[in-house]
């Protein structure tokens, strides 16, 4: 599945990704490939990515993501990447 995630200020990360976990504001999620729609809103804490033998640890600090035919958009109030 395709990934973006975008702050006010840059585009953190572009690509495919294989898993990605979400600190929901309800609880931890993760979405995986042909994930059904969904936009939910994220709490404070870390975001893993899971590319192909690579993993990937963004802190963010709320925003919202959109999962829509394999292509999840995260748009981060802001960012630390680890």
């Amino acid at each position: 599945m395709h990934l973006e995630v975008v702050t006010p200020d840059k585009t953190v990360f572009e690509g495919e990704a294989t898993a990605v976990t979400f600190p929901g504001s309800d609880g931890e999620f993760q979405v995986l490939n042909d994930h059904a729609p969904m936009i939910s809103a994220l709490g404070k804490g870390a975001m893993t990515i899971k590319t192909s033998g690579k993993e990937e640890i963004v802190s963010v600090d709320g925003g919202v993501v959109e999962v829509l035919k394999n292509k999840v958009i995260v748009l981060a109030e802001s960012v630390i990447e680890a």
